[in-house]
């Protein structure tokens, strides 16, 4: 975590993050084989590299350099492009395509995995209307007994998964049951990125808190204030 590869932007978003708690509170060791789904820019990649690169296995599920979303696709080539420019830290990283229709990790053995890790990524299955083959997808790989950890953003409590889900956020409540129909159990949650002060009321949804801050200057003191947005942490097992 306060490695010098870790750019200054980075790490000043581990006070919102949390990710040396985040990443204990899944009980991440060593030795684990470790899938990512969706790094994005890779702000979790450079932590979980180096911590697996000498006992553990980190694997890294992207969406492809054919995916025809073009902004999604430009993401898969900006994150393969900064791996490739680092070797040092990611030549013993794995990746994968994450797009296949039905089984989103085609490329990946069944039972082979000993913690699956997604963070903020729900609120856009459900938006495309795929998230249960998604979770479907992650219960296939991981071992019995293998850890699921979701952190994700977190809808008030009786707002409507659907409409919640275009603004970024997830009711808690609804994720817990989805997942655990998928064949996890619940092992247990965590405030530690939890954050009251966000009402989940804004006007461009999550993405106008920090760090995206969709609004420009409008407002800008007053949601830097609030900082980034309330998260549920979750631990599943595979039954």
């Amino acid at each position: 975590i306060e490695g010098e590869h870790r750019t200054k932007e980075n790490k000043a978003r581990d006070i919102y993050r949390h990710p040396k708690e985040t990443l204990l509170f899944f009980g991440i060791k060593l030795n684990m084989s470790v899938l990512e789904i969706l790094p994005g820019r890779g702000w979790y990649t450079e932590i979980l590299a180096p911590v697996l690169k000498s006992s553990g296995q980190l694997t890294v599920a992207s969406f492809g350099e054919n995916h025809p979303n073009d902004y999604l696709r430009k993401a898969h080539i900006r994150l393969m492009k900064y791996l490739d420019e680092n070797k040092k830290i990611y030549e013993k990283t794995n990746r994968i395509v994450f797009n296949e229709k039905n089984d989103y990790l085609k490329a990946v053995d069944s039972n082979s995995i000993d913690m699956v890790l997604t963070f903020r990524n729900s609120h856009n299955w459900i938006r495309f209307g795929n998230i249960k083959d998604v979770y479907k997808s992650f219960h296939r790989v991981l071992k019995k007994g293998g850890t699921l950890g979701v952190v994700q953003h977190r809808a008030n409590k009786n707002d409507s998964p659907e409409k919640s889900a275009d603004t970024g956020y997830v009711p808690e409540s609804y994720l817990i049951n989805l997942i655990e129909e998928a064949g996890f159990e619940l092992v247990k949650k965590s405030d530690v990125n939890a954050n009251s002060r966000d009402k989940k009321n804004h006007p461009k949804g999550v993405w106008t808190l920090p760090p995206t801050l969709r609004l420009g200057n409008v407002d800008k003191e007053k949601y830097l204030e609030i900082g980034e947005s309330d998260r549920m942490t979750l631990k599943f097992i595979k039954l």
